[in-house]
């Protein structure tokens, strides 16, 4: 019998090969990158965060609308199962202040070029430079290569070619028209965990670009997160602005702007702030009063001051009481979602009532789906490499019974 065909080299359908060849399955995976892993090892630049370890009940509502489509793919290949995995594979993982979980080795290279040999020597095959272009008339796959169109007959396929943020790394989003084609229904593919725009003037733009807000909380209606957000060139990013990116999405695509609320010291209660800023100012500059009084980094001084020239109401003009409560509810007005490409991740993606409980799309049998290709977001943390880590262990899962049938 042909081999299965795995097209997609991340987390995924790396994963979907594993068990494919475990279960005693012939594999190749098919790539159109000239190496194996290229968006995985752009996460783990900084610290490769393979999942979390916050009690499971917890973990899965962080998958929000998904968490009922998603629950059996990520209790069958747990946070603590892909921690055995990794240590199986002689890198052994740690749990960080925050819970995230990492390998000690902190980047990906070396957790994948191990997974990469143990996969070669399960006799697990790879085709690069193949990129996928859907199916001729005889149903076998197409793949366009840097030398000509090759067709491929396969018994079974698993898709998991990503979603639409970093193409350069691969995930371009190209397999949409293909499916859509097919009948397949597909949430657009929209930015996750991603930046927003902002119209700074030039004077905070040029001063405060690169600086961090820390220790703020973030809010927007009854959704709020605490951490740190970045001043960027054109806007707002960081962690804090990612895991309120879906509902600042969201607002913004329907109304075309959303307001973010800032709280520049969130542990300070309104009374004690105020009497903070009570105090005599004598002959210092109000920004340097604000930094010795309210504990304020210029960045955070510089954000007070934007809010005021928007809404023409100077600093200076304000009594102790009206200063305290802007430094913890200062209005950012959000233009704009930054582009699809710059985002760490994508929303949106094949519809999960396509798919039957193996992870196998219903209208194109034989065909089954992982990873960030399906209809679902989740905030950074790991909990991104943990649902793409357990739906392609689903659905190599679902290609070794759909074989046995």
């Amino acid at each position: 019998m042909s081999d299965v065909a795995v097209i997609g080299a991340g987390p995924a359908g790396l994963m979907a090969a594993e068990v494919l060849a475990r279960g005693g399955a012939g594999v190749t995976v098919y790539d159109a990158m000239p190496s194996a892993g290229r968006k995985f090892l752009m996460a783990g630049r900084g610290g490769l965060n393979l999942t979390h370890s916050e009690p499971l009940p917890a973990f899965l509502a962080r998958y929000r609308e998904a968490m009922p489509r998603l629950a059996a793919a990520i209790e069958a290949f747990s946070p603590d199962a892909l921690c055995e995995w990794s240590e199986a594979l002689g890198q052994p993982t740690f749990v960080g202040s925050s819970g995230r979980v990492f390998p000690k080795a902190l980047k990906a290279s070396p957790l994948l070029r191990a997974w990469l040999r143990t996969l070669a020597s399960g006799g697990v095959k790879f085709a690069f430079r193949h990129r996928w272009i859907g199916w001729d008339e005889q149903g076998r796959l197409q793949f366009r290569t840097p030398d000509s169109v090759c067709a491929i007959e396969a018994p079974a396929t698993v898709l998991a070619l990503g979603g639409a943020s970093w193409p350069r790394l691969g995930s371009d989003g190209g397999w949409v028209d293909i499916l859509q084609a097919r009948g397949v229904a597909i949430a657009p593919l929209k930015p996750a965990n991603c930046g927003f725009t902002i119209d700074w003037s030039d004077v905070f733009r040029d001063r405060f670009e690169g600086q961090p807000l820390k220790g703020v909380a973030l809010s927007i209606g009854p959704h709020s997160a605490r951490g740190e957000a970045m001043i960027t060139r054109a806007g707002i990013e960081g962690g804090a602005i990612y895991a309120l990116s879906a509902e600042l999405r969201e607002k913004i695509l329907r109304d075309g702007q959303a307001t973010l609320t800032v709280a520049l010291r969130p542990d300070l209660a309104p009374e004690e702030l105020s009497g903070k800023l009570s105090a005599p100012k004598g002959k210092q500059s109000l920004s340097n009063f604000l930094r010795k009084a309210a504990g304020l980094a210029p960045v955070a001084i510089g954000l007070l001051q934007e809010s005021a020239r928007v809404s023409d109401k100077p600093l200076a003009s304000m009594s102790p009481d009206e200063l305290a409560h802007l430094v913890n509810a200062v209005p950012v007005r959000l233009t704009g979602v930054a582009p699809i490409a710059r985002a760490i991740s994508s929303a949106g993606g094949i519809a999960f009532d396509e798919l039957d409980q193996d992870y196998m799309i219903r209208r194109l049998p034989g065909v089954f789906a992982a990873g960030e290709m399906l209809d679902w977001e989740a905030p950074t943390g790991g909990y991104l490499l943990q649902a793409s880590f357990a739906t392609g262990f689903s659905a190599g899962k679902g290609v070794l019974k759909w074989i046995a049938r």
